[in-house]
């Protein structure tokens, strides 16, 4: 049950393929060199993951920040993000460009290469700590996870965006600013009997398509100023909407003209229809 004893097969596992990816000729036997190499990631993904494990009851409170995932685009948030991640140093080392363009995979090189000798230094140091002592983190111990821990958080950052345009800071307070309007909307929705708790707690499909009417509503008549505020212009909104600022305002003055009653009959019926 111990970490460092499962971290010790789990790298086992993986110098046990390596070697015979080594002792393979690839061109003579591509089926097989396929199958290995199929079996290298897997191996990999599942060090990774002890790996991440033993960080978190180890260096707890050292890790380094995440915090700029939040930029990434969500098709990027995978669970083996990580080993995808490990692969392309190795490509990168290798001095193959798969994803980016050449001038960025010369950049990233040393960063490559840095986290690939972390992670060998990682897994020499771990290996010795699970034959000795297997229950303890020993300061030394501790120092190069937090070292391969930062050097893995650089490299994913640098390489995803060299890959993709990263959100920027005032992009993610945008989405941010969509994500507090539709809770008000919802709040509201619930308050004034358009929804109900039920529909909410059962995940109603039809809530998919409610929300983000009343929300549209909400964020041009009940809150002017929020992140549909078409003060600004389309630059400054989010790109969730800002291609649509021609079309917000002719809703919005559309809206003006209704009255309260007609306002709560339009929102009524934008609950039900499909």
């Amino acid at each position: 049950p111990r970490l460092l004893s499962q971290f010790f097969f789990a790298d086992e596992r993986v110098t046990q393929v390596v070697a015979e990816i080594n002792g393979l000729d690839a061109e003579l036997d591509p089926q097989q060199y396929l199958v290995l190499l199929n079996q290298l990631h897997l191996s990999q993904a599942h060090l990774l993951a002890i790996l991440e494990r033993i960080m978190e009851e180890c260096i707890p409170t050292q890790r380094h920040s995440r915090d700029y995932l939040v930029k990434f685009p969500e098709e990027l948030l995978v669970d083996n993000l990580g080993n995808h991640m490990l692969f392309a140093a190795e490509c990168l080392l290798a001095g193959t460009f798969l994803e980016v363009e050449e001038a960025d995979g010369a950049q990233l090189r040393p960063q490559a290469r840095n986290l690939l000798c972390s992670l060998e230094l990682v897994r020499t140091v771990l290996r010795e700590q699970s034959l000795s002592q297997p229950g303890s983190y020993p300061e030394p111990v501790r120092a190069v996870l937090v070292q391969f821990d930062r050097l893995f958080a650089e490299f994913e950052l640098s390489y995803v965006s060299s890959l993709v345009a990263v959100k920027s800071p005032e992009e993610i307070y945008r989405q941010q600013e969509i994500i507090v309007l539709f809770c008000e909307t919802v709040e509201r929705a619930l308050r004034l009997g358009y929804l109900t708790q039920e529909m909410i707690d059962g995940y109603e499909p039809l809530l998919m398509f409610t929300i983000p009417r009343l929300a549209i509503i909400s964020g041009l008549l009940i809150y002017p100023e929020g992140p549909l505020s078409l003060e600004q212009s389309p630059e400054q909104m989010s790109q969730v909407f800002s291609p649509f600022y021609n079309l917000l305002k002719k809703i919005r003055d559309l809206l003006r003209v209704l009255s309260a009653e007609e306002l709560c009959l339009l929102e009524r019926s934008l609950c039900t229809a499909e």
